[in-house]
């Protein structure tokens, strides 16, 4: 059962995005204090490992922020993690390796 105590403020319907906690006052009255959603990390589009450097922030919030805070400076920053952009420069040079020395084979016949 609720504690009886408490002062709602604001609305008051208990859903999935409206979850309220108790918090005392300096006044020393019970208020509940409506409890924000915890967001999800951004994730590599490879791998959906979390990418470090960028904090977890709601939409809206990554909307309205800087975009020092929304980015990573390298290639694919922000969207690919560090070893994602790794290895895709690792295939793509070993790619033109292959390419150069099948021309140098064809060459030398």
């Amino acid at each position: 059962m609720p504690d009886k105590r408490i002062t709602l403020v604001g609305r008051h319907y208990a859903t999935k995005s409206r979850r309220s906690v108790p918090v005392k006052t300096p006044g020393g009255r019970l208020v509940s204090q409506i409890i924000a959603k915890k967001s999800k990390a951004p994730k590599c589009a490879d791998c959906k490992c979390r990418i470090n450097g960028i904090k977890k922030m709601t939409p809206a919030k990554f909307a309205n922020s800087k975009k020092r805070e929304r980015t990573v400076s390298r290639a694919y920053g922000g969207a690919v993690c560090a070893g994602c952009v790794k290895t895709r420069i690792m295939r793509a040079f070993l790619l033109e390796e292959r390419k150069a020395v099948k021309k140098l084979l064809a060459e030398k016949k």
